[in-house]
C-alpha cells in the first residue's frame, strides 16, 4: 500500500513536532482516521475546502489530538473571494473564515 510507502521514505525526516518532510495528499472526504492511523508523522495536504465542498468536520480527523498533521487548502474560495472590496481584504476575510472555522472544531 502506498501509506506504508510515505511511511518508509519520510521515517528518517521526522522532525521536532514529529512529521515527516514527505507528506501525502489526501481528499476530505478519505477515511481519515484510518489514514491518520497509518501514517502517523505524515503532513497531510488537503485540497477541496469551501468551494468545492469539503467542511470543517470533513477534515477535522486527518489532524493529530494536538491539532497538528494537516495543512487545509481552499484556494478557489480565497483567489475568488473579491466582491465589491479590494481583493486583499477579501482573501484576508476568506482566509481568517477558513482557519476560524477549522479551529473551532480541532480544539
Amino acid at each position: 500500500m502506498i501509506e506504508k510507502q510515505v511511511t518508509l521514505w519520510g521515517q528518517k525526516l521526522i522532525g521536532e513536532k514529529g512529521y515527516s518532510s514527505i507528506g501525502a495528499v489526501v481528499g476530505p472526504n478519505a477515511d481519515a482516521k484510518k489514514l491518520r492511523q497509518l501514517m502517523p508523522h505524515t503532513l497531510f495536504l488537503v485540497p477541496g475546502y469551501g468551494s468545492q465542498g469539503a467542511t470543517a468536520k470533513d477534515v477535522v480527523d486527518l489532524f493529530d489530538e494536538k491539532g497538528y498533521g494537516a495543512i487545509i487548502s481552499s484556494s478557489r474560495d480565497i483567489i475568488y473571494a473579491r466582491q465589491d472590496i479590494d481583493f486583499a481584504e477579501a482573501a484576508r476575510k476568506a482566509a481568517i473564515q477558513m482557519r476560524d472555522d477549522v479551529v473551532k472544531i480541532i480544539y
